[in-house]
């Protein structure tokens, strides 16, 4: 009888700096999914909302969420990448290029960028840029991330250490438009607030008043959803002698729940541009209270564009304490800034906002 070979996953020891990775099991995104992705986050953009309302923009059809699209991007990758995870670290040059429908199919690969064994021997950091492109080759998102990886042998070789220069932001020159993108007659009686770009200020803080508890069942099925299947996630058993104990909520759930928190003050946001940079700074379960506040840190008028704008927001997310409760997301433990310990996201992201009629 013949031995049946499974996919295990890679461990560090199985990454190459510079091979590229084609994923499996491309995913055609369908009304359904966009149904069940507002049923666990209460996401309530108006672009993903209202078919009429995209149409008057110059829409096809309502979109599918941005981080919607790009969880499911991201959960091709997962087998390959991070099944054998300890931990996701971090996102850098998150583009979002073209609009994603309901009946695209996504297929997703990944260039190895970078490697970077860790002190101990038993795990190392693996840098990725990957991209997805729709059924017609046209590429609607890419990313590069960090993910801390067991290694399966310890006594394998260590690579050479190689750690990308990555941009810290997404510059306004950089940001893809949507073409057909019309802003000019825009109705804020459609998202209720009359808040535009040229209503905020450099530096306002936006504490969100809304909460949400996310449970077990809550962000176990989002990770199906997203067909992300990696163990830490997913599997209590293997979690159960680990550090944590119990399994951990995927990262990008949280950074959902908070987006979808941080509507009522940024009604207007239509589209995420671009995600410039993102720390889990604390693990989230099952559970846990989710708060959000939100900062603007630069304003940029959009080349060319009289009817949108581009704000540059820091969103951070807390666990079990209001956004309006915590002035500050680092303390001073032992003479070393760290975060405080109920932030569990920061993230630094650009979205797109339509102008004040002139």
């Amino acid at each position: 009888m013949s031995k049946a070979q499974f996919n295990q996953g890679r461990f560090f020891e199985d990454f190459t700096l510079g091979e590229t990775i084609v994923h499996a099991t491309p995913r055609t995104v369908t009304e359904g999914d966009a149904s069940l992705y507002i049923g666990l986050t209460g996401s309530r953009h108006i672009m993903h909302c209202a078919k009429h309302f995209a149409h008057a923009l110059g829409f096809a059809d309502k979109t599918i969420d941005d981080l919607l699209a790009f969880h499911i991007a991201f959960g091709k990758s997962v087998p390959d990448i991070s099944v054998n995870a300890v931990a996701n670290l971090g996102y850098a040059e998150i583009k979002f290029s073209h609009p994603v429908y309901a009946g695209d199919t996504l297929t997703t690969e990944t260039e190895v960028i970078g490697l970077k064994e860790n002190s101990s021997g038993k795990n190392g950091i693996v840098y990725v840029r990957s991209t997805s492109f729709n059924q017609n080759h046209k590429a609607v998102l890419s990313w590069v991330r960090w993910v801390m990886v067991h290694k399966n042998d310890p006594n394998a070789a260590t690579p050479e250490t190689t750690i990308p220069h990555l941009d810290k932001v997404v510059s306004v020159e950089d940001l893809i438009i949507p073409p057909e993108l019309d802003a000019n007659d825009f109705d804020t009686t459609a998202t209720g607030s009359p808040r535009l770009w040229e209503d905020f200020e450099h530096g306002e803080r936006l504490n969100h008043p809304a909460g949400m508890t996310v449970d077990d069942s809550d962000h176990t099925l989002a990770t199906k959803l997203y067909q992300n299947n990696a163990k830490l996630h997913f599997d209590a058993l293997a979690m159960k002698d680990t550090t944590f104990g119990k399994r951990l909520m995927y990262g990008g759930h949280v950074i959902s729940v908070c987006r979808a928190l941080s509507y009522d003050g940024l009604e207007n946001a239509l589209f995420i541009a671009a995600i410039n940079a993102g720390t889990h700074a604390n693990p989230s379960f099952g559970g846990d209270t989710f708060y959000t506040w939100s900062e603007v840190l630069e304003k940029w008028e959009i080349p060319g564009r009289s009817d949108i704008g581009a704000l540059r927001l820091r969103m951070v997310g807390l666990k079990n304490q209001t956004a309006g409760s915590l002035d500050t997301t680092h303390v001073d433990v032992d003479g070393k800034q760290q975060y405080h310990a109920n932030v569990v996201l920061d993230l630094d992201y650009t979205v797109l906002m339509p102008r004040t009629a002139k």
